[in-house]
C-alpha cells in the first residue's frame, strides 16, 4: 500500500508504532519548520558612532537615524568614541549621551545606560512595543 511502520513511542514494555505515509510526514514537518521562520520577527543593532566634539547639527542627523532605526523595529546601541586625550574629559561625552536619551525618552527604552567600555561609551536603545 506504499505505507510505512514508524515507531512513535518505545519504552521498556510497551513500543507504539502507527501506520502512515512517512515521507509525506516529514515534507509536512518541513514545511511547519519553514512557516514558523518566516513568522518570526528578526532584530538587528543599527550602531550610531559619536565623538564628543560633535557639532549640534551633526547630532541632530544622527538623532534622526536613530528614530528611523527605532520606528523599523531595530535596536540602536549609540557609542561615544573618546581618541588620545579625549578620554579625560568623559563627562562631556557624557553630557552628550543624556541629552540623546532626554531626547529619545517617548520614543524607545533604554535598554542600557551610559557604560564607560575603554576608550568607549556604550548606551543602547529598544522601541517600544
Amino acid at each position: 500500500m506504499g505505507l510505512d511502520l514508524v515507531e512513535v513511542s518505545s519504552s521498556p514494555d510497551t513500543h507504539v508504532c502507527k501506520i502512515m505515509d512517512y515521507g509525506k510526514y516529514r515534507y509536512r514537518q518541513s514545511k511547519k519548520l519553514h512557516d514558523a521562520k518566516k513568522s518570526q520577527t528578526i532584530i538587528q543593532i543599527k550602531e550610531i558612532k559619536l565623538k564628543p566634539k560633535t557639532e549640534e547639527h551633526d547630532v541632530q542627523v544622527k538623532m534622526k537615524h536613530i528614530k528611523k532605526f527605532l520606528s523599523n523595529h531595530d535596536k540602536v546601541k549609540v557609542s561615544m568614541i573618546f581618541r588620545g586625550r579625549e578620554i579625560a574629559f568623559t563627562d562631556i561625552g557624557r553630557k552628550l549621551m543624556e541629552k540623546i536619551r532626554n531626547e529619545l525618552a517617548h520614543d524607545c527604552i533604554v535598554d542600557q545606560e551610559p557604560r564607560l567600555e575603554g576608550r568607549n561609551m556604550v548606551m543602547i536603545f529598544s522601541p517600544k512595543k
